[in-house]
């Protein structure tokens, strides 16, 4: 498909499939532009991450189809438990955290980067 408004074409260039949601997408866009190596949907420790910020940061975006039950949050919980023994720092943030709370999610991944978080 060929999109004629700039602002279209931007938004199809950003989008790389990825993503397991929308609510991904928007979150690696938004810090796409820092310049840090960023994966997306890889499998650490016997599962996949949402992203995977440089060597060792993982961010978690708990959207509510896959993680609204109580066996959700067990098996979520129990992950990052293996992932911060194996080194990783998890950030883990709620749908309504990502969009009507951004500043305090980019200040929070922020500090983790300057914090070396993200680094072997």
């Amino acid at each position: 498909m060929q999109w004629t408004a700039r602002a279209a074409r931007e938004c199809a260039a950003a989008v790389t499939g990825l993503s397991g949601s929308a609510l991904e997408t928007l979150f690696v866009v938004r810090l796409r532009p820092w310049g840090i190596p960023i994966r997306q949907q890889i499998v650490l420790a016997g599962r996949r991450v949402d992203v995977l910020i440089g060597e060792r940061l993982v961010v978690q975006i708990d959207g509510f189809a896959f993680h609204s039950s109580a066996a959700d949050r067990g098996r979520d919980v129990a992950h990052d438990r293996e992932l911060v023994l194996r080194g990783y720092t998890v950030l883990r943030f709620t749908y309504a955290q990502v969009i009507h709370e951004w500043p305090a999610v980019e200040r929070a991944v922020a500090r983790a980067v300057a914090a070396g978080a993200h680094r072997r």
